[in-house]
């Protein structure tokens, strides 16, 4: 089996295109089922393991295949047909990365070391739940099993070794940030989360502790909009509610799984004329977009996405460049170790075939030898016998490839003897 990794992230492909290729936690064991049909389909017969990892700067497939070149095309020719999308306009995005390049990868993505925010912990739950749902979706076998459970235990070990996350400035810090070179002092401003998932759940601890006039939480579950309220001492929202309470807002942060805008351009603009051009503060951290693009034109909304928060949230990574090269190098023994399992994995069958023919061999010559003692030979020469003809078996094939062999091939096989056989090769 061989291993794979195809995917584009923040680095490798614009928002825009990163949206159209997003899974949500809910749609990942169905993607699973119709990636796992539709490779079947191509090729039918062939082992296959996938699982999706899809987050706000990444979709990724990890998978296990006994061709590699198929399994790529295989999952291209998938994520065309499933998000409608050209091949020619996808494969600008992609990289494919096969073997030893899809382990590292792993690695340093579930270490924080692969996104926008260096370091940041979120992305090893992400990857767990990648991992959840591939279970559960009965696409996962031994092969990415070991590749995710060695995953986790090297993310451990690099948070646990390193500093890696030291000096971290994470989404919601530099939205909190962003907001301040706004207003200034938030204490006087009314923030609204849209949401109520993990994202949304950190930026509220950040924008809480500046202690602003009000916190609101608007989210399609009431129930769980209520819990997450409770906890910051906040009011509740229904989501259907938001075209005429978005006005009394400063500030809002936006992070939910839908697959279409919740806030429309007019829902903006009507917000911005209540509001007598009173400058609002918008952060879209959802991919797909909650909030239509076309809302960063208007002169008095400041309108930040995942991408623009890059640039700030990429400070602190000198103060880390040592980590980073320690976390390295510790990822780096880890794929040898995994290369290694993997290697170890692939002679199984011929050493079963081996010990197997081995046993067959001593099992007849057993046989042969009880039914001589059997006639009343002597047991010694039986003996005798059975060892010779059990010498003779074992050293039948390698003599023959040694006399079969062209000088090259038998050079090659005089090198390897020794080793098969523990015996030094003669001077």
């Amino acid at each position: 089996m061989e291993l794979l990794a195809v995917g584009l992230n923040h680095q490798s492909a614009p928002l825009h295109i990163r949206e159209r290729l997003a899974f949500s936690a809910d749609q990942l064991g169905n993607a699973l089922r119709s990636l796992f049909s539709h490779h079947n389909g191509q090729h039918q017969g062939r082992p296959f393991e996938a699982a999706i990892l899809s987050t706000c700067n990444r979709t990724e497939i990890y998978c296990a295949s006994d061709h590699a070149g198929l399994a790529q095309q295989s999952l291209v020719n998938w994520l065309n047909i499933e998000r409608q999308l050209q091949s020619e306009r996808l494969s600008n995005h992609l990289y494919t990365l096969p073997a030893d390049g899809a382990v590292r990868h792993a690695f340093r993505v579930a270490s924080g070391l692969d996104s926008m925010v260096l370091g940041e912990a979120q992305i090893l739950g992400q990857m767990k739940l990648a991992a959840r749902e591939a279970e559960q979706a009965g696409t996962m076998g031994l092969m990415l099993h070991q590749l995710f459970q060695r995953t986790f235990a090297v993310a451990k070990e690099v948070r646990s070794t390193t500093e890696i996350g030291a000096h971290s400035v994470s989404m919601a810090a530099a939205a909190v940030r962003l907001a301040q070179r706004i207003f200034g002092d938030l204490r006087s401003r009314k923030v609204l989360f849209v949401g109520a998932g993990e994202m949304i759940e950190l930026c509220a601890t950040h924008f809480s502790a500046q202690h602003p006039a009000r916190i609101v939480i608007a989210n399609r579950t009431a129930e769980r909009g209520l819990a997450l309220a409770k906890r910051f001492n906040a009011g509740t929202l229904p989501l259907s509610d938001l075209p005429q309470q978005l006005h009394q807002f400063d500030i809002v942060v936006s992070c939910t799984a839908s697959t279409l805008p919740l806030i429309g351009l007019g829902m903006v603009e009507r917000a911005c004329k209540q509001r007598r051009r009173e400058p609002m503060f918008m952060v879209d951290l959802a991919v797909p977009r909650d909030i239509e693009p076309e809302v960063a034109r208007m002169d008095d909304v400041f309108l930040y996405t995942v991408d623009d928060l890059s640039s700030i949230v990429a400070e602190g990574r000198e103060l880390r460049k040592g980590a980073v090269e320690q976390a390295e190098a510790i990822i780096e023994n880890r794929v040898e170790h995994f290369m290694r399992w993997v290697q170890e994995r692939q002679i199984v069958p011929t050493i079963r075939e081996l010990q197997d023919k081995g046993q067959h061999m001593a099992q007849f010559e057993l046989d042969h030898a009880r039914r001589l003692l059997a006639r009343g030979t002597d047991p010694d020469k039986v003996l005798e016998q059975l060892a010779q003809r059990l010498t003779n078996k074992f050293m039948h094939g390698p003599l023959s490839a040694l006399h079969q062999a062209d000088p090259e091939q038998r050079e090659q096989l005089l090198k390897l003897l020794p080793q098969l056989f523990n015996t030094r090769q003669s001077d």
